[in-house]
């Protein structure tokens, strides 16, 4: 196993699909070897919403990292700030939207869910 140092600031951020801000992705196979994780930054500015989708085979984490949102979970919503994370299982999902007057910078991380 090695370490890999990795400038966040130097991968490609480019217009995620539809509504839901930009992407980054800082950890996957080609940056560090990293065969089954995928990490991203993403970010969300006004009137945008990154709508997390349900995958059967994997556990996910979003984290705030800066601004404020509102997070959908079940059909109920948060008010999320900086520092705020949750954990989704498989087959779950989850929404959030940017709100305030920053952007909002998320940490979105994807690892599979562990065979028996």
């Amino acid at each position: 196993m090695t370490t890999t140092f990795i400038k966040t600031g130097d991968c490609l951020r480019v217009k995620a699909p539809g509504n839901q801000g930009e992407v980054s992705e800082i950890l996957n196979n080609a940056l560090c070897g990293a065969k089954n994780v995928l990490g991203m930054l993403r970010w969300l500015g006004p009137g945008q919403q990154f709508d997390v989708q349900a995958r059967e085979d994997t556990h996910q984490l979003v984290y705030l990292m800066e601004g404020e949102g509102v997070v959908t979970l079940k059909s109920k919503e948060y008010p999320v700030t900086k520092g705020t994370g949750f954990y989704l299982g498989p087959s779950e999902t989850a929404s959030i939207r940017q709100e305030g007057n920053a952007p909002l910078k998320l940490f979105y991380l994807v690892v599979p869910k562990l065979k028996n």
